[in-house]
């Protein structure tokens, strides 16, 4: 038996009472912009130290910073507009305005951190539906299990535990990538190497057009212009290896890599010639993905050129070099970006597994014969 298990069994045998958030926290709607403010204000002066917060998920003060203050003791903070029913705790004394609740516990019931926990059962996050914005009168309607204070420090503890770990994950996938893309500038950043035009060691193809509407649904990657595929349908235009640069749109100048048939709509499909390595000519054009980002054109949507593309300098070293150059940079690829491997899938793994617990934690028979109206 756990620690939890006997401290429920000793403290709570008959289950835990389910109460409506006002009977355990003072709650608030944010106000407006205080008078006295610095707008964009980065960090605190001493004349103006108290940030101003406009919604629960972002940590910044957006609005800068005020010389006075709201709320002086650690809270629940619950986004009212925008990212609606997200809700964190923040400490220090700050402001709140309209776009935030804010909650204050009855420390004699309920502990801050066990109130933030517990709202991700009570379903706040899931209020968005058909909802403009949220009101304090419709806190109301969510209910929280309640149960002795011991119990909410030991869930706590071990909830707090899963959430390190993940801030440890990722904190170590941030340095992980910074270092990748020092290496990928650093090994590219040889003036010996001979350079030639994309267009002499690759040739490029324009992608179909192509709508979902007119489509069938499969399996097909459509490559559109994002990130990720737009969607999937039941044939292909490329199968094999091939680069794609995004042509328009917010993600225009995005290079991806695919290995597998896929659907090109909005983009150009390098293919290599010339001793020139696929997978090499990739990790190149993302090294320099910011100056092929800046290259777009265009008031409305913004495009880049083909024929500007295959324009662009390449360093063209030995194929001995551009594999060794492909092995080096395919482990920091496959340990920051790999969807099987490396820390992302870790960092899945662990933020599943703290959603599984914290559900099973948080869920509680309920006590009978108390109704709390």
């Amino acid at each position: 038996m756990t620690k939890l298990d006997s401290l429920i069994t000793e403290l709570c045998p008959g289950g835990v009472e389910y109460v409506k958030l006002r009977e355990v926290a003072q709650i608030s709607a944010g106000g407006d912009l205080p008078e006295n403010y610095v707008k964009g204000q980065k960090t605190p002066t001493e004349q103006f130290p108290y940030p101003i917060y406009s919604n629960g998920i972002e940590d910044a003060a957006l609005y800068g910073f005020t010389d006075n203050y709201r709320i002086e003791k650690e809270a629940v903070t619950i986004s009212a507009r925008g990212t609606l029913g997200y809700h964190t705790v923040r400490a220090g004394k700050f402001t709140p305005i309209v776009r935030l609740i804010t909650l204050i516990v009855d420390e004699s019931k309920i502990t801050t951190k066990f109130l933030n926990y517990a709202l991700y059962v009570a379903g706040i996050e899931g209020v968005s539906t058909g909802i403009p914005s949220l009101t304090v009168p419709m806190l109301d309607k969510f209910k929280i299990p309640l149960p002795p204070l011991p119990i909410q420090n030991e869930i706590v503890r071990i909830l707090d535990n899963f959430t390190e770990l993940t801030t440890e994950l990722t904190t170590e996938l941030t340095a992980r990538k910074k270092q990748y893309e020092y290496y990928r500038k650093a090994i590219f950043a040889q003036t010996e190497v001979q350079r030639l035009p994309l267009n002499e060691v690759a040739t490029m193809l324009r992608g179909d057009y192509i709508t979902k509407k007119n489509s069938k649904s499969g399996e097909i990657p459509v490559i559109l212009g994002g990130q990720e595929p737009a969607y999937f349908i039941d044939r292909s235009n490329h199968v094999g290896e091939a680069i794609v640069i995004s042509r328009s749109g917010a993600y225009a100048g995005f290079v991806s890599y695919w290995n597998e048939p896929i659907f090109v709509t909005d983009g150009f499909i390098l293919e290599t010639n010339n001793g020139m390595l696929m997978k090499y000519l990739y990790f190149y054009l993302k090294s320099i993905q910011e100056e092929l980002h800046q290259a777009k054109r265009g008031g409305g949507v913004p495009h880049v050129r083909g024929n500007e593309i295959m324009l662009l300098k390449i360093p063209v070293p030995p194929l001995e070099e551009q594999n060794r150059i492909v092995e080096i940079l395919n482990k920091f690829d496959l340990l920051t970006t790999g969807i099987t491997t490396g820390i992302p899938t870790e960092i899945e793994a662990r933020q599943k597994q703290y959603e599984y617990y914290r559900d099973k934690l948080l869920t509680f028979e309920m006590k009978a014969g108390v109704n709390h109206a």
